[in-house]
């Protein structure tokens, strides 16, 4: 079936559809890929030359933009000319939680995949093959159906079309997606036209075990990427509620994990306290869920997984009170030193991380941070946190306290008063608390939120260490 397809477009040049697409295309490289936004300022760092300037970060994922760009793998914001030449289009964007109207703040606002396929049956020519690669709500291909076929039965075209929806999860995790998309668990099609589905099925089987391609129908496929997420999310949010446990009761957070973990019927996946989940799906999916549940009356359902955010949101708003009372119970004026702000490793996302929250409530209580992260920029991180950056830590706007950016760790430590871990990155591990702890005012304090440090060997450099789910008083 992939002879008939020989051009595929993808809407959306963001986290899920420049990955995709790039190792895709590496994949398949009789088939031309053309990645279309309206954002041109996305598009032009995704055809810089620079390939360190690409928009999003994922490890390994310039080597395949090196091998593909501009050969079998495009870039534009051409989006009529792409669309009107595909054979495949999949619809990769932001689908947000809404701000305002029914279902504000729990249900998903589906404003540009409306967009993308009024675009789709505007422009395309002949029979195509529409893909939902976004997480959406259950029923939203059928939706995206009644789009196109309206559309296309109102306006006046001299060739015959027809399309086919289908629902293509993706299932990425940020910080190995390159990995995930050569060594899927699973590649999930739900769809009703057996010819649409083992069109896109032998395109993955380039790579892909053919046992590992498991085909359902529409609402299967929607609602599995929707379980998946809230599946994941309840083990962080289980797991950090009894770290707090294991802090009053003297139990170390890792033997518990390493312990649980080992029976093969729970498994390790998932069960290493933190700061909180965060990245775009976890909450914006299980908001979704809670928002479906109620929909049809199941309010029990819907309290159950509406108290995984619960935790979550708890978790984010104990770690600043823990802070508080081991600095004297006042931070105001205090030099904090904030190492990490993406909500998890080797990515520059910063969407919902848990940094956010708990920068915001250490600047409210009167802290003056200095924020460090290896791949989040200070635009970035001023746009989160919606504070204008304090490069002389004298900020006299509504909030008591400040912050400022760091280049690099050589530079904050300088009289600070504590460290706050709260991205597991590489680095934090080997930096050298020795030298670290000659520069910071005592008594000081190191809070590790990710329990990355050798907690004895970082304590006996005169440094008080507190680290999450550790009973040690």
């Amino acid at each position: 079936m992939t002879d008939l397809v020989k051009k595929i477009c993808c809407i959306g040049a963001g986290y899920v559809g420049g990955p995709t697409m790039a190792v895709m295309a590496y994949k398949c490289k009789d088939i031309q890929f053309n990645v279309v936004d309206t954002n041109q300022s996305r598009i032009d760092r995704w055809n810089d030359k620079d390939l360190s300037n690409l928009p999003i970060y994922e490890p390994g994922l310039d080597k395949f933009i090196h091998k593909c760009r501009n050969k079998n793998l495009f870039f534009s914001t051409d989006v009529e000319k792409y669309i009107s030449e595909s054979d495949m289009i999949f619809i990769s964007v932001n689908t947000p939680i809404k701000t305002s109207g029914i279902g504000a703040g729990k249900a998903s606002d589906l404003k540009w995949v409306e967009v993308s396929a009024r675009q789709i049956s505007r422009y395309a020519r002949g029979n195509t093959i529409v893909v939902e690669k976004s997480t959406l709500p259950v029923k939203t291909a059928e939706t995206i159906k009644q789009i196109l076929d309206t559309e296309s039965t109102n306006m006046d075209i001299s060739n015959s079309r027809e399309f086919t929806v289908l629902s293509n999860p993706e299932f990425l995790s940020e910080g190995n997606a390159i990995n995930d998309l050569l060594e899927p668990d699973r590649i999930l099609i739900g769809g009703n036209d057996e010819s649409s589905i083992n069109a896109l099925a032998s395109i993955y089987r380039r790579w892909v075990a053919k046992e590992k391609i498991i085909t359902t129908n529409l609402w299967s496929s929607e609602l599995s990427k929707l379980i998946a997420n809230a599946f994941l999310a309840q083990r962080v949010s289980s797991i950090n509620s009894v770290s707090a446990l294991c802090e009053e009761t003297g139990a170390h957070i890792k033997d518990v994990s390493l312990a649980v973990g080992l029976d093969k019927r729970i498994g390790e996946k998932f069960l290493e306290a933190g700061p909180g989940f965060g990245g775009s799906c976890f909450k914006k999916d299980i908001l979704n869920l809670v928002y479906i549940c109620d929909y049809y009356g199941l309010h029990e359902v819907s309290k159950y997984w509406n108290s995984v955010i619960e935790i979550n949101e708890w978790q984010q708003k104990r770690i600043p009170e823990i802070i508080l009372k081991r600095l004297f119970g006042t931070i105001s004026g205090k030099k904090i030193v904030i190492l990490g702000f993406s909500f998890k490793a080797n990515t520059n996302d910063t969407r919902n991380s848990p940094a956010i929250n708990i920068c915001k409530r250490l600047i409210e209580e009167g802290a003056n941070l200095m924020i460090y992260d290896p791949k989040v920029s200070a635009k970035q991180i001023g746009k989160e946190l919606g504070i204008k950056i304090s490069n002389n830590n004298k900020d006299k706007s509504k909030c008591e306290g400040s912050w400022s950016y760091c280049e690099s760790t050589i530079e904050c430590f300088l009289k600070a008063d504590a460290a706050v871990i709260l991205t597991e990155w590489q680095e934090f591990k080997k930096l050298d608390y020795e030298i670290i702890s000659r520069d910071m005012r005592k008594p000081a304090w190191i809070f590790d939120t990710r329990g990355v440090i050798d907690i004895e060997k970082t304590s006996s450099y005169n440094l008080n260490i507190w680290t999450i789910g550790n009973g040690m008083k």
